[in-house]
């Protein structure tokens, strides 16, 4: 159901609505179930769906498609930035493992990130210097240097 409430809220930041049809081609599934899908997250308070209306999101049901967003994103910047794996596979694997991924891992991912950023570890750029040793199977001298006996 998760994937039905990102789904409004990133067609509602594309094309300032959500509709059924418009769910049914971002999801790959047919209209009957996004249409089952919506009147369950209807009876949760989460969606209002007026048949053959447009979709909007509930404060709760925003506040939970926002979370949803936010753990996607992170994960994707996971695999692409520190992995250095190509945008369609982190894309791809984020949509698979935001789902399952527990909220203490999926937490201190995101902080880990957000330390990355700021405070790359020592003098070197640990983004830069982890592609360097994917690239090349060993590690940079300024790594060799570092690195425990």
């Amino acid at each position: 159901m998760e994937d039905y409430l990102e789904a409004i809220a990133v067609l509602r930041g594309e094309e300032k609505v959500a509709r059924v049809n418009g769910m049914s081609r971002r999801l790959g599934v047919t209209m009957p179930s996004v249409t089952s899908a919506l009147r369950k997250l209807s009876d949760r308070g989460l969606v209002i769906h007026e048949k053959y209306g447009y979709v909007s999101l509930t404060d709760e049901g925003n506040k939970l498609a926002q979370d949803v967003l936010r753990r996607h994103r992170a994960l994707a910047r996971f695999f692409c930035e520190a992995l250095g794996v190509d945008k369609r596979t982190g894309e791809e694997d984020a949509c698979r493992i935001e789902h399952v991924i527990s909220p203490v891992s999926m937490d201190r991912l995101t902080k880990f990130l957000e330390f990355m950023a700021a405070c790359p570890f020592g003098e070197t750029k640990f983004p830069e210097t982890y592609r360097y040793f994917l690239e090349h199977g060993k590690l940079p001298q300024e790594c060799l240097r570092r690195a425990p006996k």
